[in-house]
């Protein structure tokens, strides 16, 4: 299931929907489980993290599914002093690892002494399910993030996926050595004015997307450790032409791609037949919103257990 986060006008409050790709029907469903004003920053297999609006520094972690969510613990570090610009984490990833039943919470930053100008220590702290704490270590980045970069976490195969601001490179995070490093993009990736490029997931595999001018070109990671990746399709966009300088993806299966912008789903773009549906979903009464997590990431009724409250 797709999630998104809608809202009918400006002045109310937005609320989330699941939306069944195969069967093409969806679910509403709100937040107000969560007794505070919250934003998504990041979703993994069901599980949604949420930060706190007022209180900087609170995060929760949620299954809007069953309604459970769980506060976690605040961290040791003073968030104003710590993280720079705003004083929140640039990064924040949520890893889900069903078989384990299990989650990890990632908020990773910039370090900035108070009156100080921030400096190249990219520190990182992980939340364990397991232990219920926080552990922490420090790393040297100077990769910078775009608010649609930095929101479109990819959990794969136990790691986590961020596309750089310059798309140059993804910086993954691995959470069982807590080690950074950068992975190269496909050679092919073109770079330029009206050239877009996304981070995905696709059936288990990571996924690079990039749509210029009328066509979608989208590949899958097949090695890790040769950094080989496979071109899947090449895909004609000209019966949305109007629409595709402000699309983006927002999931992705073996068989087809969502496309939306920030006002209405668009349609599906079927892989390996070249062609795009433009039969959309009943949303069009609804204002569609980029929301502070991973618009991209699959909701499923996993048999993890639910944090509860």
């Amino acid at each position: 299931m797709v999630l998104v986060e809608v809202s009918e006008s400006s002045e109310s409050k937005p609320s989330l929907i699941f939306v069944d790709k195969l069967r093409g029907v969806y679910e509403k469903f709100s937040l107000d489980l969560i007794k505070d004003r919250v934003k998504v920053r990041a979703s993994c297999n069901g599980l949604l993290c949420c930060s706190s609006i007022p209180d900087k520094g609170v995060y929760y972690v949620c299954n809007p599914m069953t309604r459970e969510y769980k506060l976690l613990p605040k961290t040791r570090e003073r968030p104003l002093t710590r993280f720079y610009p705003d004083g929140e984490a640039t990064l924040v990833g949520l890893a889900c690892d069903l078989s384990m039943q299990k989650f990890n919470v990632v908020l990773a930053g910039y370090h900035r002494t108070f009156g100080h100008r921030p400096e190249r220590t990219f520190i990182c702290l992980v939340f364990d399910s397991e232990s219920s704490k926080w552990r922490k270590f420090v790393s040297l980045q100077d990769d910078y993030f775009t608010h649609m970069n930095r929101n479109q976490v990819v959990y794969v195969n136990g790691l986590l996926h961020w596309l750089t601001g310059s798309c140059t490179c993804v910086l993954v995070l691995d959470l069982n050595c807590d080690m950074w490093r950068k992975l190269s993009l496909p050679e092919e990736v073109c770079f330029g004015t009206g050239s877009r490029v996304h981070l995905l997931e696709s059936d288990g595999y990571l996924s690079v997307i990039q749509i210029s001018e009328a066509w979608m070109t989208i590949w899958v990671l097949k090695d890790y450790e040769k950094e080989e990746w496979l071109v899947v399709d090449r895909v004609s966009l000209r019966c949305i032409r109007g629409m595709v300088p402000g699309i983006f993806p927002i999931s992705q299966t073996g068989q087809y791609v969502f496309l939306a912008t920030h006002k209405q789903i668009v349609g599906k773009a079927f892989i390996r037949d070249g062609l795009i549906s433009c039969n959309k979903p009943p949303f069009r009464k609804w204002k569609f919103d980029l929301f502070h997590g991973n618009l991209s990431s699959e909701m499923t009724r996993g048999k993890l257990k639910s944090p509860s409250g």
